[in-house]
């Protein structure tokens, strides 16, 4: 009996195009799956068992020629709207009323053929780089003991355990680049504009981004597409790019662990023996970064905050937003942003891409964070990762790229970096890297 847990979005949507298996079929090996494992994993809020049986049965009786993802399984994060479900953006402060239309981006999966089994897990407001809450743990599928990361961790531990083969993220100071990191996954977060975002109260600022996750560089792009509404269509030239590698934290005083820097230099390796011109080369990231970062992640939690009861809201996130609330006016009249674009122009002028280590040192504890004190939250989050925030401020598009294992054989990842328009060309050095380095596409977790 053929299988398709553990089959690219790809494979399945050519084999129901063609007939050789239903979408409802698909969806309920899926959903069978998602039961067996997922109260030791924790990536789902909720699932839409009837719900996705039902409309995989629906989307047989249309013509499924040309629909790119024919009977694919999908995961949405749950601070984006689907019909008929609640959107609780990880907190109990939040409405539990149902969605009266789908986000634009969900909307764009189903007309693809895509059919939605379920909401995954996010920290409250999606504030943090630990997925655990009210509503409950994302664990990380290659060692249970350790956060999926956050976001969008919830999504990334469904698609790294075979719950489905892609899911839907977004991305405001990293949080679908730091679980793709830890739970071995392609996770790219578009250039502003790319995709349409509508997240929460004004996107933080314009910083966050909707983008997939996935096992392959090849369901990366396919996802892409459909989510750029025909971006991305297809690879590259990319023999002789110029491609500089950084090892260094661009946030002052983080240090960058070996498995990571490792990870980085080897996959710059890697992308020279393809024939691209690597060397090492600095950004010229100011001093003034770490602290630009800390008042944009706090000021857009605050505007997030502003209509939810803080009684209801964990001490972690009533902080975060109080702290942020004295930042709100500043970040939104500042040009540190649009200094730091220019401060960095130069660079990816003389640089096609940025090869960095994704993160600084691996996952904490899949832990209660949400019960610890604030600050305790922000130094983990950002020993973890100070790679992201500096692409969300320049609104650049980049992703994480799994790479190499850290001790006990978890993945480890590298994050490559473009200016505006350069999606496809970072899918294609990913696919590189892919070759180079094959990896293992979903965690064992039987």
């Amino acid at each position: 009996m053929t299988t398709w847990v553990g089959r690219t979005a790809a494979e399945i949507a050519a084999a129901v195009r063609e007939k050789r298996v239903t979408p409802r079929e698909v969806v309920a090996e899926h959903l069978a799956r998602i039961e067996r494992l997922d109260g030791g994993i924790g990536a789902f809020r909720t699932v839409r068992a009837g719900s996705a049986l039902a409309e995989a049965e629906a989307l047989a009786a249309r013509d499924l020629d040309g629909l790119p993802l024919a009977g694919v399984p999908v995961a949405v994060k749950d601070n984006l709207a689907v019909r008929g479900e609640s959107n609780r953006n990880g907190s109990a402060a939040t409405s539990d009323t149902p969605a009266a239309h789908d986000h634009v981006t969900v909307a764009r999966l189903r007309a693809a053929g895509a059919v939605v089994v379920g909401l995954t897990n996010v920290p409250e407001l999606c504030v943090f780089g630990t997925t655990d809450g009210v509503h409950g743990t994302a664990r990380n599928p290659w060692d249970t003991a350790r956060t999926a990361g956050g976001s969008s961790g919830g999504s990334a531990a469904a698609v790294a355990a075979g719950m489905v083969p892609i899911a839907l993220g977004n991305d405001g100071m990293g949080s679908l680049r730091i679980p793709a990191a830890h739970c071995g996954l392609i996770g790219l977060k578009p250039g502003h504009g790319v995709i349409p975002a509508d997240i929460g109260h004004g996107d933080w600022f314009g910083m966050s981004e909707n983008g997939p996750l996935a096992t392959t560089v090849q369901d990366a792009r396919l996802m892409f597409s459909v989510l750029a509404d025909g971006g991305a269509a297809g690879p590259g030239e990319t023999t002789g790019r110029k491609v500089a590698l950084s090892v260094r934290s661009p946030l002052a005083g983080m240090r960058v662990t070996r498995p990571y820097t490792t990870a980085a230099r080897q996959a710059a390796e890697a992308l020279a023996g393809a024939g691209h011109q690597v060397r090492p080369a600095e950004p010229p990231y100011p001093l003034w970064l770490g602290t630009t970062s800390l008042a944009h992640w706090t000021a857009g939690t605050a505007v997030d905050a502003e209509d939810l009861d803080p009684r209801r809201l964990t001490r972690r996130t009533r902080v975060h937003a109080a702290v942020g609330r004295r930042f709100v006016a500043g970040v939104r009249t500042s040009g540190r942003r649009e200094e730091l674009r220019r401060r960095l122009e130069p660079f990816f002028a003389e640089h096609d891409v940025l090869l960095t280590p994704a993160l600084a040192r691996r996952g904490p504890a899949a832990a209660a964070w949400h019960e610890r004190g604030w600050l305790r939250n922000l130094l983990a989050n950002s020993a973890c990762s100070p790679m992201t925030p500096p692409w969300n401020l320049t609104g650049w598009p980049a992703m994480s790229v799994p790479f190499g294992t850290l001790p006990g054989g978890a993945p480890c990842a590298v994050q490559l970096v473009g200016r505006p328009g350069s999606e496809s060309l970072l899918l294609d050095l990913a696919g590189r890297l892919e070759q180079a380095r094959p990896w293992r596409r979903t965690a064992p977790v039987e």
